[in-house]
């Protein structure tokens, strides 16, 4: 059997964007290889999240992204305040009345999403 242990992302400068992910997500850098691989582990996150330096990142819209969920005690606006002021890109909110979410980019332009309860 496996299990999905980390999650990784390609970067140019891993340790900030490391601290960036950590930071929001209220963990830590677990593992610094000299800069060249960092991984973050969060509480509330079931998988590692892995950063690891390449000279030339993929150009475009990445092809896998994570997706949060907020819980039903966050404000929505004011959630998206908080990333927005945290170096995100808020990209817009998408999906219908019944299944919406956020869609944002990190400082290095990754997209992700945080969903609304359901």
């Amino acid at each position: 059997m496996i299990r999905l242990g980390m999650v990784t992302i390609d970067t140019t400068d891993p340790r900030p964007l490391a601290a960036w992910w950590a930071e929001r997500l209220g963990g830590k850098i677990v593992h610094d290889a000299d800069g060249w691989f960092c991984m973050v582990r969060a509480p509330e996150v079931p998988v590692a999240l892995g950063f690891q330096k390449v000279e030339d990142p993929t150009p475009g819209k990445n092809r896998v992204h994570l997706d949060f969920d907020r819980t039903p005690d966050v404000d929505r606006d004011a959630m998206v305040t908080e990333w927005i002021a945290a170096g995100a890109t808020h990209l817009g909110r998408r999906g219908e009345s019944d299944f919406s979410w956020d869609t944002f980019a990190d400082p290095d332009g990754n997209e992700f999403c945080i969903g609304d309860p359901h």
